[in-house]
């Protein structure tokens, strides 16, 4: 149920950028600087951050890791906007795969992630999970007022 639900989120988050042109993806509606462009690259770092880095212990992807965090702290959604609309669905698709096959590999949902948090403590798949499904929600709803004010879809 729980992949079910977070493969929904994915699918939506997708659904709302689907058929936009790379300059419909780049717009802002200020005084946000929120895009779908950026919240793809976002969600993009996020599915990296939660089931390769967290979860399994392994570095962070090149892509992610040798952003300058401090010269930009948004460096993901700032990068993303530079990416041609097939590279952006490519690279999106990319991580949920491996977020996937990370998920899939765990002996249940009760396997413990290989990083601690800031107490010491790790984090069960199912609580990594139901946090990617909050993160999507969020995001999603988001991606939906984004939508509307570019082309006046809403989501059914």
């Amino acid at each position: 149920m729980l992949n079910a639900y977070l493969d929904f989120y994915r699918a939506a988050l997708k659904d709302r950028a689907f058929g936009l042109s790379h300059d419909q993806l780049q717009l802002a509606h200020p005084p946000a600087t929120l895009t779908l462009a950026r919240l793809i690259g976002h969600m993009t770092m996020v599915e990296y951050v939660w089931f390769r880095d967290r979860f399994d212990g392994h570095r962070m992807v090149e892509l992610f890791d040798s952003l300058n965090w401090d010269a930009d702290t948004d460096a993901e959604m700032t990068l993303a906007q530079t990416w041609p609309v097939e590279e952006l669905f490519e690279r999106f698709d990319t991580a949920i795969d491996d977020s996937r096959a990370r998920s899939n590999a765990a002996a249940s949902l009760d396997a413990v992630s290989a990083r601690t948090n800031h107490e010491g403590e790790h984090w069960s798949l199912r609580w990594i999970m139901i946090h990617m499904i909050e993160e999507y929600a969020r995001h999603c709803g988001h991606a939906d007022l984004i939508r509307e004010a570019i082309d006046g879809d809403v989501a059914s």
